[in-house]
């Protein structure tokens, strides 16, 4: 019987309303002891000083495998999310082929599982090959290991097929995340419309575009029961939707990423590709009513939406090159920096968006220290201060607004079913 004792640590764990030094004893993968004062183990990690958390989840991942390794692989972007770490990560289903199917699913499994980083939830397609016209072999995707449905960046328009599938997969307790865009609006589009995209003559993506889907998906998760979850909120009447409805008991869920809430519109003067992101960066009032979102519990649930693309797809002209960022390695550090260190959310708020709520929402035992649980375990120096280096990243990707910033907080180990699959660099 193996033994590893995580010494002396800042033990956070919301879902027991823990915040206190203490240690934690992890015996054959599983917590056995979540306030040990033994002093010995076969392995002891010394934690002093160091904050001690239920293992990171991100539910938003573009892992590209099968189809585009030259951008990532399972392995690249597990190892990558080792090392910003999550011990879980939710994966996409834009593939090529897409994950349509239960074998494509498994496929994600058994990668994931020959790889050995972290764990990996494939997320099923909402539609065949992501089209939006028939349903997806839901049924089939669950029994496969699928944990929600999607069709990734594409919004589904047809409210008949959503509405369909909403009524499907609740049948499963399984949620619906959609990407609330009016197609139509943002045809197009590369920032957000307003002072910036007429000033800088580039095509924009009105907030009429998010709302007017937004207002659509809860509409129907109303008359339908089913559970829907808004990925990649960022508009202020956007989340002022998401907080009415959830007063009237509307089973809906939202995020936002990192990056939302450091960056505005503005920045597309650099006319700089690390700012292309869909959906777009907006404006201030835009970021204040995200904070304010995060605070009453509006939004559940900070999402990397780690989109990595190889370097020659990113090195051409602004219209040409694909959206989106790398996140994977950048996220916690860009929370604490502007959620921890601002006093906008304390450790057990934060911890809840990054761990507890996502293995809510996707149906996972995790997020948790408690005795008896697995042992996923995120070790980290909340007080480290790093420079954001790219060329230093684990995944194929290296297009992040955040290079050559300076941030606060670096990951020390991590532990996946009490196994140290990560040490951080001294």
């Amino acid at each position: 019987m193996s033994s590893l004792l995580i010494k002396q640590g800042r033990i956070i764990d919301p879902a027991n309303q823990r915040d206190e030094v203490g240690s934690l004893l992890i015996e054959n993968g599983l917590i056995v002891d979540a306030n040990s004062a033994q002093e010995t183990a076969d392995r002891v990690i010394d934690a002093a000083g160091k904050i001690v958390v239920p293992g990171l989840i991100d539910m938003r991942v573009c892992l590209r495998e099968p189809g585009h390794k030259e951008d990532e692989t399972i392995f690249s972007g597990t190892a990558a999310a080792l090392a910003g770490g999550f011990t879980t990560i939710a994966c996409m289903p834009d593939t090529d082929p897409p994950v349509d199917n239960r074998a494509a699913a498994e496929f994600i499994v058994l990668q994931a599982e020959r790889a050995n980083h972290c764990r990996v939830v494939p997320i099923g397609a909402i539609t065949k090959q992501l089209n939006g016209e028939e349903l997806a072999e839901i049924g089939q995707l669950v029994e496969g290991g699928a944990a929600a449905f999607c069709d990734a960046k594409r919004p589904l328009a047809n409210s008949e097929v959503m509405r369909r599938a909403l009524e499907y997969t609740r049948m499963m307790d399984k949620p619906i995340f959609h990407h609330p865009q009016v197609p139509e609006l943002i045809a197009g589009g590369m920032m957000h419309e307003g002072f910036y995209s007429t000033l800088l003559g580039i095509a924009p993506m009105p907030t009429a575009s998010e709302t007017i889907m937004i207002h659509r998906d809860i509409t129907l998760a109303e008359m339908t029961g089913g559970r829907i979850h808004l990925m990649g909120m960022t508009t202020a009447a956007g989340v002022e939707q998401i907080r009415q409805a959830r007063s009237r008991g509307v089973n809906v869920t939202a995020d936002v990423t990192p990056h939302h809430l450091f960056f505005t519109d503005e920045s597309m003067k650099a006319f700089d590709s690390k700012y292309k992101v869909f959906p777009p960066f907006r404006t201030q009032p835009d970021i204040d009513a995200l904070l304010v979102g995060l605070q009453d519990g509006t939004i559940d649930v900070i999402c990397s939406d780690h989109q990595p693309f190889a370097e020659e797809k990113v090195t051409c002209e602004l219209d040409q090159t694909p959206f989106g960022v790398v996140g994977l390695e950048t996220m916690l550090p860009a929370c604490i920096s502007r959620l921890i260190k601002t006093d906008i959310l304390d450790w057990s708020g934060l911890i809840e968006k990054l761990s507890i709520n996502p293995a809510k929402i996707l149906g996972l035992n995790a997020g948790t220290l408690s005795e008896g649980a697995v042992a996923d375990v995120t070790i980290l120096d909340a007080d480290r201060e790093v420079t954001i280096d790219p060329n230093q990243f684990l995944s194929k990707g290296k297009r992040t607004p955040f290079a050559g910033m300076k941030l606060h907080g670096k990951v020390e180990a991590v532990l996946v079913g009490g196994d140290l699959r990560y040490e951080g660099k001294p």
